[in-house]
C-alpha cells in the first residue's frame, strides 16, 4: 500500500498546479539553502569539539 511513481507523478502535477513553477522553484532553493547552512553548521561544530575536550584534559592534569 506505499506509494508507486504514478501516484507520486500525480501529487508532483498537482503542486505544480496549485503554486505554479516559480514558486516551487524558490521553496526547493530555500530548502535546499537551510539543508547546506544545517550541514556546515555540524561539521564546524565536529571540528571544534575535540579541541575543546583537549583543553579540558589538558586542565584536568595540571590541576590535579
Amino acid at each position: 500500500m506505499g506509494f508507486s511513481i504514478p501516484h507520486l507523478l500525480v501529487v508532483l502535477a498537482i503542486a505544480v498546479l496549485v503554486f505554479g513553477t516559480k514558486r516551487l522553484r524558490n521553496m526547493g532553493e530555500d530548502l535546499g539553502g537551510a539543508i547546506k547552512g544545517f550541514r556546515k553548521a555540524l561539521k564546524d561544530g565536529e571540528e571544534s569539539s575535540p579541541e575543546s575536550s583537549k583543553q579540558n584534559d589538558n586542565n584536568d592534569t595540571q590541576t590535579g
